[in-house]
């Protein structure tokens, strides 16, 4: 009696998305909607509208990263990490969304101080970019890239301190002042949430030592 012959087994893996690849096209359009951010902070008024584009498309790849964390068999960074790192880049772009927005129903003009702050803010989201792209390839590089983020947000810091003082200075239009110094404050919100992405990246590396 013959028995039939056996069918090789197939062993099919899990597919692993290229997840460092989804969070480093995240954070080149967080950088593309932060250098428009600070464009309209410059007196282009009209990049508003670019920042909130870019917003809704980061959002996007931010949703794909989510969902590929779910499926994925493996991952060159933990999971947790590349979450968190997506969390922040996220929020330093939604939060610019809203500063523009908070601008437009107070209906104030970003002035020079927010200008250099907006500046100082995307210095350092390209920085970050820098950094997420040398994670896996070259941690230092990604490291040296966080420092310089936070450096560069370090500025804004003294940046902010010297416009809040003048605005003590200031007569008049007290809507304006308050105005403004909230404009200000959420500048520095941003500012501080990069400076977490950057030693987030640091956490990154030391973990994976």
């Amino acid at each position: 009696m013959r028995w039939p012959s056996k069918k090789p087994a197939r062993w099919f893996l899990p597919e692993t998305p290229d997840v460092l690849g989804m969070l480093r096209d995240q954070a080149g359009v967080t950088a593309k909607g932060i250098d428009a951010f600070a464009e309209w902070a410059g007196g282009d008024v009209a990049r508003a509208d670019l920042v909130r584009q870019l917003e809704h498309e980061a959002d996007e790849y931010k949703r794909q990263l989510r969902g590929a964390l779910k499926t994925a068999f493996s991952t060159p960074v933990e999971p947790e990490d590349l979450f968190e790192l997506s969390r922040g880049i996220d929020a330093v772009l939604n939060g610019a969304k809203d500063t523009v927005r908070e601008a437009e129903i107070m209906s104030v003009q970003p002035d020079e101080a927010l200008a250099e702050m907006a500046s100082l803010l995307a210095e350092g989201v390209h920085q970050l970019k820098a950094a997420v792209g040398a994670l896996s390839t070259d941690p230092d590089s990604a490291t040296d890239a966080a420092d310089a983020a936070v450096k560069s947000q370090r500025r804004l810091e003294r940046v902010y301190r010297g416009a809040s003082a003048a605005l003590l200075e200031v007569d008049g239009d007290l809507r304006l002042v308050a105005a403004k110094r909230e404009l200000y404050r959420r500048a520095t919100q941003l500012s501080d949430v990069a400076v977490d992405v950057a030693e987030r990246v640091w956490f990154v590396v030391v973990k994976e030592a």
